[in-house]
């Protein structure tokens, strides 16, 4: 089985209205192919908003729960993009309120008007000023051709939570990301490199890049769509990379078949002989 994924670079700026962030992302799909089966954009998606409000330049970190009063324009947008483009969007994250409590929060549309939450589970200690709370539920979805899980940046640092997607059933997980320096986006890509040979899955990474002036931190990275380090793919295990530092597209053609293959007779075999020697784990694991 082919899937077709295509992993944006989204890079975010300052905007008058929510109809102008609206048109950039309307602009960006004009360079996504319509029979790409998921389109990936990155998390925080929506940080670029916060400089919509007149007293932007009076924000401290706190304020960034304001972007939770987009939260029903832009399931508006990205699901009326899905369903006209009958295509899935993982559409990065945003910040939602519930009760209480602010998420950051991956949303998956599935091109039928419906859409599927994942709320990240482990909140990166930068975040700790924004008040976010974070998820309790670790779960794949059975939305599209393949099982997929979702790793909201830090989380894909957490080698558990990919195990967990690994042992459910997922072939991709989608690695949405926001990084302030160079050291942490390096820090994520490593990771998620790991995170492929572990389990002999792909991972689909797209950090959001870009800087304005004002309390929105800068964003550092290049999007990547990764797989295991043994052929048929690359020997870096790096099968598309953004080159650039501006908007870009890339997309890849995930051979399924092969995970399944590598897992039972590959060179390495790591998805099998991690559980292999339970027994020797157990007497560490206290």
């Amino acid at each position: 089985m082919q899937v077709k994924v295509s992993n944006v670079q989204f890079k975010f700026e300052s905007y008058s209205s929510f109809e102008d962030f609206a048109n950039t992302i309307h602009r960006i799909f004009k360079d996504i192919p319509l029979d790409s089966d998921y389109v990936l954009f990155p998390e925080l998606v929506t940080i670029g908003l916060l400089t919509t409000y007149n007293d932007y330049h009076t924000f401290t970190s706190q304020d960034n729960r304001k972007l939770t009063n987009f939260l029903n324009d832009y399931i508006e947008l990205f699901n009326t993009l899905s369903k006209a483009r009958k295509q899935i969007i993982i559409a990065g994250s945003t910040l939602e309120q519930e009760g209480p409590h602010t998420y950051n929060t991956a949303y998956i549309f599935d091109g039928k008007g419906n859409y599927a939450k994942h709320r990240k589970t482990h909140i990166f200690p930068a975040e700790s000023d924004w008040d976010t709370k974070e998820g309790d539920t670790l779960e794949t979805f059975d939305i599209g051709p393949v099982r997929i899980g979702v790793a909201i940046c830090y989380e894909i640092e957490i080698p558990e939570i990919a195990t967990i997607y690994s042992r459910q059933g997922a072939d991709i997980i989608f690695c949405p990301s926001y990084t302030f320096t160079e050291h942490g986006f390096w820090r994520v890509r490593h990771c998620a490199e790991a995170r492929c040979i572990e389990n002999q899955l792909y991972v689909i990474h797209s950090p959001i890049i870009g800087e304005v002036d004002g309390v929105i931190e800068t964003g550092f990275g290049n999007s990547a769509n990764l797989s295991p380090c043994e052929l048929p793919w690359t020997p870096n295990g790096i099968m598309e990379e953004c080159t650039t530092s501006d908007f870009e597209v890339i997309t890849s053609i995930l051979e399924i078949d092969a995970l399944y293959d590598k897992r039972k007779s590959g060179v390495a075999t790591t998805f099998h002989d991690r559980k292999r020697r339970n027994d020797i784990y157990q007497k560490y694991n206290k």
